[in-house]
């Protein structure tokens, strides 16, 4: 694992686990709006970065019902959802499959719950070769310790924790990338409390500042 290498639009890939109603009834370890705001955060900004991204379910129909359509609907519509039988997704061929095809050897995970659905697929993509990053607050799971042992398991055995928005500003790396600054500032204004201060920034340096003139 190259702990010290930034991720980049052209290095990573995204896996987004069973964000699903059943999934997320039994979260205990986190705010569950606030990983719904999270994993919207990861999916808009792979969209934007072009960071080719996979998006899987467990038992849809006969259990944990559909995909949030806040991603699906709203940020990936139209692309095919992996539905699986397997809680590990890496015995799901088509999931590796999909991971084959994005050509890229390293991936960012998140999921519910974390000590299954991003646990499972951590160890046995770690021990494929690939790079693993776990983006720990989109993740949840049934208590806080559990959340936190399979978190501890996962770096142990070599993954690397990130959070939701160090993977978007580290796509993003330099204000001055023009072509996806507003992208980013249009994430942060609708789903961070950090967006107040940027609604706010707008106003005083736009039409306030036009008005004060």
């Amino acid at each position: 694992m190259s702990f010290n290498e930034l991720i980049t639009p052209d290095s990573c890939a995204l896996a987004l686990i069973d964000f699903q109603p059943a999934m997320f009834q039994g979260v205990q370890s986190h705010d569950r709006k606030v990983i719904m705001d999270n994993v919207q955060i990861l999916a808009r900004a792979a969209k934007l970065f072009k960071v080719p991204t996979i998006l899987t379910t467990v038992a849809k129909d006969s259990f944990s019902g559909p995909f949030m359509p806040e991603v699906t609907d709203g940020v990936f519509p139209g692309q095919a959802i992996i539905d699986r039988t397997s809680i590990n997704s890496w015995l799901n061929e088509d999931f590796r499959k999909a991971v084959a095809a994005t050509g890229r050897k390293r991936f960012v995970l998140a999921g519910l719950w974390t000590g299954a659905c991003v646990n499972f697929p951590t160890l046995d993509m770690l021990r494929e070769g690939l790079e693993v990053i776990v983006v720990t607050d989109a993740c949840g799971d049934t208590s806080v310790e559990a959340h936190e042992r399979a978190v501890q398991r996962m770096v142990q055995a070599g993954a690397v924790p990130m959070t939701t928005l160090q993977f978007m500003f580290e796509l993003q790396q330099d204000w001055a990338r023009s072509g996806t600054y507003e992208g980013v500032m249009d994430i942060l204004r609708a789903l961070t409390p950090y967006g107040i201060q940027v609604r706010f920034s707008k106003w005083a340096l736009g039409e306030h500042a036009s008005e004060a003139g």
